[in-house]
């Protein structure tokens, strides 16, 4: 076994395109920090329209990609890949089984999606560098039930899918909203047949009849102000927590990944929620926590020696110009995370290196099909990405120094 073992870590790649032919100086020196890495490990937001078809089950915010986009994302060198998220079941059950067959056809090592429940929830394990590796990947949506992976029970087939961490939007109201919102529900006759009417095909939510009251799906707790919150699904959580700890006590280095689109309406700040996932995973025995879902580079802290990235942004981003939430700068930087683990599983450090897809004339350019590689950041564009990075980490207790266009994490 070697003393170290370094995992990296980016943003999402939403790959629609084979990009091996840019030759730019930013993207040979991406090419090469990744190169630095025992292990590195992305997150694949798409699905593979492959040999077992499928159909589109969205509008306008749909994706697929062919086969070849893994060849890059290889070529690359990422060797590990999470495959949970919320573009994952794109193209349905089908696109599912191609996904895992393109996917295993290459070696990654990669968790998220399944042929069903039980395989879907399953740590992938595996050995590089002498280290033995897990990966436990979730989706916590909010998508519909049907994209979730499902055992077959009771005569019903089999679902493929994604792994699911169950999330409920609750808003909170005061006294004299909740009501009139249980007046209105009376007025209505809303019943739990219709809630079950309304939560096709599975059951309908949980909620507490007592302090919460359920309309269309949506649950409204009373409470002392308004505001908005999400319930996290007690046997999801165990689930997914049981299955790190078998992993980290077998001896793996375990990755806890979550996918999500619950943002803040800030996109930068951290919802409580995610934090309370994030440090369960580790308390279970997980050697770091990966998130992505918001679009933007977010915090990174440090939980009883372990790193909790609470959202990487983008790492490779093949959008259509016309979806102009994506033009703000900052959807098109991050940092590439090389985390150094010692022998007995620490971290040991971490590196950071700011990129800019497209590169810093990007910044000019609103044709967003041109932003095809990730390139190393210089010069302003460094400073700017790594001092925010830093700063917005301070307010979690982290510590980042910045020395010539790399930030160093000051355990």
């Amino acid at each position: 076994m070697t003393t170290t073992f370094t995992i990296a870590v980016t943003g999402q790649s939403l790959i629609k395109h084979d990009i091996r032919h840019v030759d730019k100086p930013g993207f040979r020196g991406v090419r090469e920090v990744l190169g630095r890495a025992d292990l590195p490990f992305t997150n694949f937001e798409s699905t593979i329209l492959g040999s077992h078809g499928g159909w589109p089950l969205k509008g306008g915010v749909f994706g697929c990609s062919h086969p070849v986009v893994l060849d890059t994302l290889q070529d690359l060198g990422f060797r590990a890949l999470s495959l949970s998220n919320n573009h994952a079941f794109d193209l349905g059950p089908s696109g599912i089984l191609s996904t895992l067959e393109e996917v295993d056809r290459r070696g990654f090592l990669h968790a998220g999606i399944g042929r069903n429940h039980t395989a879907a929830g399953r740590a992938a394990k595996g050995a590089f560098a002498g280290r033995k590796v897990a990966l436990v990947a979730m989706d916590g949506g909010p998508g519909p039930d049907f994209m979730y992976a499902a055992d077959s029970i009771n005569g019903r087939p089999e679902r493929p899918g994604v792994n699911r961490l169950k999330l409920t939007k609750v808003v909170d109201v005061d006294d004299e909203a909740f009501g009139q919102l249980r007046r209105v529900r009376d007025k209505v006759g809303y019943t739990i047949m219709d809630l079950r009417n309304d939560s096709q095909p599975d059951d309908a939510p949980d909620f507490d009849s007592e302090t919460e009251i359920s309309i269309a799906r949506a649950i409204f707790r009373r409470s002392g102000r308004f505001g908005r919150h999400v319930k996290i699904d007690t046997g999801d959580i165990a689930r997914h927590t049981a299955a790190i700890t078998a992993a980290a006590e077998q001896g793996h280095l375990v990755i806890a990944y979550l996918h999500h689109h619950h943002w803040a309406p800030d996109w930068y700040q951290v919802p409580d929620w995610v934090g309370a996932v994030a440090k369960s995973c580790i308390d279970a025995g997980a050697a770091m926590f990966v998130s992505h879902g918001a679009p933007v580079l977010q915090p990174v802290e440090i939980y009883r020696g372990r790193p909790i990235f609470y959202s990487l942004g983008n790492f490779i981003f093949h959008v259509r110009s016309e979806k102009s939430p994506w033009l703000a700068r900052e959807v098109w930087e991050s940092v590439i995370g090389l985390c150094t683990f010692g022998k007995g599983g620490e971290l040991a450090g971490i590196s950071f290196h700011p990129v800019v897809i497209g590169g810093s004339e990007s910044a000019t350019n609103d044709i967003l099909e041109q932003r095809l590689a990730p390139e190393l950041a210089s010069d302003a564009d460094a400073d700017r990405i790594l001092g925010r990075f830093r700063d917005y980490s301070a307010t979690f207790g982290t510590r980042i120094d910045i020395a010539n266009g790399v930030g160093l994490l000051r355990l």
